[in-house]
């Protein structure tokens, strides 16, 4: 198999479903996850260890972790908010654990109850736990920079902000950051200069990936700029489903299917089978018949005589 030139983490069972009102069926989103895992996706963010009372929707987190786990290859990501979660991860079995610091205070405020200093002490306690761990159990950690290019409580966000969070969170005990556009503010100028900032400050292994929501219709573009500097891992929800609770008015993550369709006819391998991706969309749909699910690739298909890099790559020269 050709290597994967970009790397396509699947977040809708976290990020995805976590605004949706009707809950998705566990055996459903096990069948969901495997579908994705079949098409290739590489990683697949299942859950958010969280109270069951403020996110009834991810409840389940554990038993999916557990589950995730058992396909071979996938690399199972799950969110942290703080330790408490990191232990449950930790006892599931996720192989990335994200914790997300808004670089809004407002923000980080509404979403997690912690201010800056509070979320960074929480870094470092679970750094601290998963230096514990023997080396071949031990999750990554990475620290989600949230509202990373702008707020929807707090306005614009300083650039100078979001590199100091950057360096604290690493300096806290991160494998690496990730660069999150939650309100879906970014564009692709920004995307740019912020990445290299960002590498500068602390060297291009600290920053690979970016999560990006389409809000604002910028969100493949945002995709294309990030590709086009050198990010490696790009977060997207199939379906375009999902937003973050704490931030009003904002929606969608970047639909999967266009994204995947957008790399592969650049060029750029992502590993993914499209065909089998749009089966795992029918597993989706049937299992939430009433949300409505965005995304121009489903609905077109491939273009006629279409050949994915992944196919391309495979060909004899």
């Amino acid at each position: 198999m050709a290597a994967i030139d970009i790397e396509v983490s699947e977040v809708g069972p976290r990020d995805g479903l976590q605004s949706i009102t009707a809950i998705m069926p566990t055996a459903a989103k096990k069948a969901w996850i495997s579908a994705l895992a079949t098409a290739g996706v590489p990683e697949i963010e299942v859950g958010s260890f969280v109270p069951a009372r403020l996110l009834p929707q991810l409840a389940d987190t554990a038993e999916l972790v557990a589950y995730a786990r058992a396909i071979d290859g996938l690399k199972v990501a799950a969110l942290v908010p703080n330790l408490r979660g990191a232990e449950d991860a930790i006892a599931a079995g996720a192989d990335k654990l994200t914790v997300p610091l808004s670089v809004s205070e407002t923000h980080s405020l509404r979403n997690v109850r912690r201010n800056h200093t509070q979320m960074l002490a929480e870094v470092r306690r679970i750094a601290e736990r998963l230096r514990d761990l023997p080396a071949a159990q031990r999750p990554k950690l990475e620290g989600g920079l949230s509202t990373a290019f702008g707020c929807t409580l707090e306005g614009p966000i300083a650039e100078s902000q979001v590199v100091a969070m950057a360096e604290a969170l690493m300096q806290a005990g991160c494998d690496e950051v990730g660069l999150s556009d939650t309100t879906g503010y970014a564009n692709p100028v920004q995307v740019r200069r912020l990445t290299e900032k960002i590498w500068r400050a602390l060297g291009r292994d600290s920053l690979t990936g970016i999560h990006l929501h389409n809000t604002r219709g910028q969100g493949l573009a945002n995709a294309l700029a990030a590709v086009e500097v050198g990010l490696t891992t790009v977060d997207a929800s199939m379906g375009g489903i999902g937003g973050c609770p704490a931030a009003p008015g904002a929606s969608g993550n970047i639909v999967t299917e266009d994204l995947v369709f957008l790399l592969e006819a650049m060029g750029l391998n992502t590993g993914i089978d499209f065909e089998r991706l749009l089966a795992a969309r029918r597993v989706l749909a049937g299992a939430l018949p009433a949300v409505e699910l965005y995304g121009f690739s489903a609905a077109a298909g491939l273009p006629k005589g279409f050949t994915p890099a992944s196919a391309r790559s495979a060909q004899p020269v």
